[in-house]
């Protein structure tokens, strides 16, 4: 399991776990919502990539998880957030894997654009590894931007840990280095070619 899927499958469980209090305090804000790198705040988001409180979806990236002794095969990652979410109470009609499966953040943004496109989307609440949240952001709004959506993103994370090196530390370890120094040439890719 790479550190992002297992990021994004904390992510899952820890605005799962907020979001009652969440709703509560924010009285139907977008769960576990933290804007960071100039967002604004959506006031009720409309969908949450990969979740949200009403509608949520989910990109596949065609990856699978190594080998599971109970399903007898290796199972794909996206199957394993779906089960995830709804062994923790998501409605099975309130998951949509989007569709086709993406090789890459800017073709989940161009998959999640022509969904929100078709269903009038005015808010999405991005979930990523917190290493990751730049680049997504700006892709996400450039391509909505290209296409004239007006669309309100807000973008959180799980806390670090274990498979997500800490912002102060991330130097000190060689995975650390793979991952948050990658995602920095991962950005000027993206900022020279999208």
């Amino acid at each position: 399991m790479t550190a992002r899927h297992v990021a994004l499958l904390l992510g899952l469980s820890a605005l799962l776990a907020g979001c009652t209090k969440d709703r509560e305090r924010n009285k139907g804000g977008a769960p576990g919502y933290s804007p960071g790198l100039g967002a604004s705040s959506p006031s009720q988001a409309d969908a949450v990539a990969p979740i949200s409180g009403g509608t949520l979806l989910i990109t596949d990236d065609g990856e699978q998880a190594g080998w599971s002794q109970i399903e007898q095969k290796n199972p794909a990652y996206v199957e394993l957030a779906r089960k995830s979410l709804i062994e923790q109470g998501v409605g099975a009609e309130n998951i949509e894997i989007l569709e086709p499966q993406v090789t890459g953040t800017i073709y989940e943004a161009r998959v999640l654009s022509e969904k929100a496109k078709s269903v009038n989307l005015k808010s999405v609440l991005i979930v990523t590894s917190a290493y990751h949240t730049r680049r997504a952001l700006s892709t996400f709004q450039r391509v909505f931007a290209e296409k004239n959506q007006q669309t309100e993103f807000g973008i959180t994370s799980p806390p670090t840990g274990e498979q997500t090196p800490p912002p102060f530390s991330w130097w000190l370890s060689a995975v650390g280095w793979q991952i948050v120094a990658g995602e920095y040439v991962k950005s000027a890719v993206y900022w020279v070619y999208y």
